[in-house]
């Protein structure tokens, strides 16, 4: 069966002959699956995204999107980033209507903006709709973003550690709202989610991708074997989590070790 991601031997560099950012990156990304990329600052997380987002091209390799080249953006990718990217001279529900009309340009004004406000409604935002990003909470702000990234019905949604800049409990409940809201997905979107937290790795995702850095190469590639739907508290006392955590920051840990002693 063809991936719904897939990278072949991906390399990168901002120009030619200098340093790679990325080096030899194979990976399939099955549809439906939850992935966490995770590794430390400077592994490549960030710039792997945006290959997948069509937004830089690798000087190196192949990047697939179901067998098929991936040569630039596409609706069929959804992204949010860190800094949620609102229009602030719009309304919150007009920053999702405008991206609805975009990906469905047959639709109306007015059932852009019907749609528009099913999603905040989805995300807890239905009280927002007529304020402005200026407006809103850091945490209402990411909401938002998510919500956009849902109404435009990707199956693929990419995702540049949305949840960094927040503090604990708004961290926590936007994990549990984007979870929520894949889980009771008839169809499940393929997600790709950066982050640099091994415990939201763990929460999130069913597989967990390890980048080392200098350059960013896959030093791991493992399952997460907690079912779901998972409770947060349940998981993070169990020994199975504890297990899979060290394991994670060894690799890190002698990653990171092997790069200094080769410097």
């Amino acid at each position: 069966m063809t991936a719904e991601l897939s990278l072949q031997g991906v390399g990168f560099s901002y120009e030619e002959g200098a340093a790679p950012i990325l080096e030899k990156i194979d990976l399939d990304v099955p549809a439906g699956q939850f992935v966490c990329l995770l590794g430390a600052s400077g592994s490549g997380k960030s710039t792997l995204l945006r290959l997948l987002a069509g937004l830089q091209f690798p000087g190196r390799g192949r990047l697939l999107r179901k067998g098929r080249p991936i040569t630039g953006p596409g609706f069929d990718r959804g992204v949010v980033f860190q800094d949620y990217a609102l229009f602030p001279w719009m309304s919150v529900v007009d920053n999702i209507a405008i991206a609805i009309g975009k990906a469905q340009p047959e639709l109306r004004k007015a059932d852009c903006r019907a749609q528009a406000a099913d999603c905040l409604a989805k995300v807890g935002l239905e009280s927002a709709v007529s304020l402005y990003p200026f407006e809103l909470s850091g945490g209402m702000r990411q909401r938002a973003a998510i919500a956009r990234a849902l109404a435009l019905r990707s199956p693929v949604l990419l995702m540049d550690e949305p949840f960094g800049a927040l503090d604990p409990a708004n961290r926590a409940r936007l994990q549990d709202l984007l979870t929520e809201a894949w889980e009771a997905d008839t169809t499940k979107k393929t997600i790709v989610f950066v982050t640099h937290d091994i415990d939201e790795a763990l929460y999130l995702g069913d597989r967990v991708v390890v980048l080392g850095s200098t350059p960013g190469r896959l030093i791991a590639d493992l399952p997460v074997p907690f079912p779901r739907h998972r409770d947060r508290r349940t998981l993070f006392d169990s020994a199975g989590f504890h297990a899979l955590r060290e394991s994670i920051a060894e690799t890190l840990a002698a990653d990171t070790l092997r790069q200094l002693v080769s410097a």
